[in-house]
């Protein structure tokens, strides 16, 4: 019979947490094990063992059993994904929440699915990344001086969290802006789910942040400090979903270049040119 999740400490790539790693069952416990974690790494452990939200949770573990029958195969991953990538990154990349067949089948945010294709080859491209795909936790794949993560952890139903999901898993969010500021430059941020998202665990991690609230949009850049007195510069980007670069209104062009941006605002090289 197929599991619903992969049980933490059991040897699966990627797999931060262990047996022991205390789980969150409600909001409260979120805001609390998010709080208390002292390091990135025990922040990710925590993340990836969350079970606050109950209709997530319930469909998460559904499709791991379930599963697209292309994969039928393969032991999802079932759980939520955490925060991936550098633990002292210059850029962070925030999506929206791991798709049900991608990330919460792989266990890697941004893998395993279409829009993942897109968004590592241009990472790739322009040197954030040293491998042009994302297949599988495991695979080699390496961010380069960049993070990323989702501010919803858990795989939703029609890809649409509701509010109150996201509010549940805001602090996991604002702490790792937290434990991540004192090398953080810049933030892609994709689509506007993303956006709205980012500004409350923002504020929630201590950044001095413009009034009003500037509105998403492709190229939009604006300028927050951290508690520290660093800035960094957030630059808007659509989602690189199937609808978007079905119908062009996403490119690779156009991801190049806000990624180039990015990279370049941070000081990292260019290490993949030709």
């Amino acid at each position: 019979m197929n599991a619903p999740y992969v049980p933490p400490g059991t040897g699966r790539p990627g797999d931060p947490a262990t047996p022991g790693t205390p789980v969150a069952e409600d909001a409260e416990a979120v805001r609390k094990l998010a709080a208390d974690a002292p390091d990135l790494g025990e922040l990710v452990a925590r993340q990836s063992v969350c079970r606050a939200c109950p209709r997530l949770v319930e469909w998460r573990e559904h499709v791991a059993v379930e599963r697209r029958r292309a994969f039928a195969e393969e032991e999802y991953w079932g759980r939520p994904v955490p925060g991936w990538g550098d633990p002292h990154p210059r850029v962070l990349i925030i999506g929206l929440a791991p798709a049900a067949h991608g990330g919460n089948r792989t266990g890697r945010i941004f893998t395993g699915d279409r829009s993942g294709d897109w968004l590592f080859a241009s990472l790739h491209r322009v040197g954030l990344a040293a491998m042009p795909t994302s297949t599988h936790a495991g695979d080699g794949q390496r961010l380069l001086g960049a993070r990323m993560l989702g501010p919803v952890r858990c795989a939703p139903p029609a890809n649409k969290p509701t509010p109150a999901e996201r509010a549940t898993c805001s602090p996991w969010l604002a702490r790792e802006l937290e434990l991540t500021s004192g090398s953080l430059c810049s933030i892609v941020v994709l689509g506007g789910y993303a956006w709205q998202a980012l500004w409350p665990a923002l504020k929630e991690a201590g950044y001095d942040l413009p009034r009003p609230r500037p509105a998403f949009g492709h190229g939009a850049e604006v300028v927050v400090t951290a508690p520290d007195g660093r800035t960094a510069l957030l630059l808007g980007c659509y989602h690189p979903s199937q609808q978007n670069t079905f119908t062009g209104r996403v490119t690779e062009e156009m991801l190049d270049a806000v990624f180039t941006r990015a990279r370049t605002h941070a000081g990292l090289p260019e290490r993949n040119a030709g």
